[in-house]
């Protein structure tokens, strides 16, 4: 058993390639408001963003409070309508946990995504019942870059923050890892290594990686 080591994995564009359907959303929520982003405008301010971020940046003006928690569930509720039938997992993550969680690794999803997306790609995906923390953004106060969300799992995982390897897919998400104190997975579905901080490790999908290999990065 490996009690003292700890896996915590992202969501959007690690557990699943979830950034296209988002898109897809926010270019329909944004439509009706006769705004139509560019590709370029949603890689730089909507992968790994909270939703406070990314309504602010395109309406021009700050989103919060009950307006951010009224918008936010339509264009949640447009991303869940989309990608309900389309969910997929990044090919090999699940063997992957399973034989993590096989060697008693402790594991743990921390997401800056509403607890009704985790939901919906949970009740998907056999994995569940493996994590032993569970975050989404109702959880937290702070979201990425900001260390909260990892930190807090680290604690429900009742380990320290160096004893934990983060994988994540986008610049914010990685920043938080790392302020966290903790190492980190580059995870290659939504940006170019280049265009991410440095990391212990860049992955394309989960089919090579095995408990062996991160077992040494993370005691290393």
């Amino acid at each position: 058993m490996n009690k003292e080591i700890a896996i915590i994995f992202d969501m959007d564009g690690v557990i699943c390639h979830t950034n296209p359907y988002h898109s897809l959303a926010f270019r329909e929520f944004f439509s009706t408001r006769n705004l139509h982003p560019t590709d370029e405008e949603f890689s730089a301010h909507m992968y790994g963003k909270s939703n406070s971020y990314i309504m602010s940046h395109f309406l021009k003006r700050k989103i919060e409070g009950i307006e951010l928690l009224e918008l936010e569930e339509e264009k949640e509720g447009l991303f869940r309508k989309i990608y309900e039938s389309h969910v997929d997992p990044i090919a090999g993550i699940v063997p992957f946990i399973e034989e993590l969680h096989t060697h008693g690794v402790k594991l743990g999803v921390a997401t800056s995504a509403p607890k009704a997306n985790l939901d919906l790609i949970l009740s998907k995906v056999p994995i569940r019942e493996m994590f032993g923390s569970i975050l989404a953004s109702e959880n937290v106060t702070k979201h990425k870059p900001d260390p909260e969300v990892y930190l807090t799992s680290a604690r429900n995982l009742q380990v320290e923050p160096s004893q934990c390897l983060v994988f994540e897919d986008s610049f914010s998400g990685i920043s938080a890892a790392l302020n966290a104190g903790m190492k980190v997975v580059g995870v290659l579905t939504s940006h170019i290594k280049e265009e991410l901080p440095p990391c212990s490790m860049y992955i394309n999908d989960y089919t090579a990686l095995s408990f062996n290999e991160v077992k040494t990065l993370l005691t290393a």
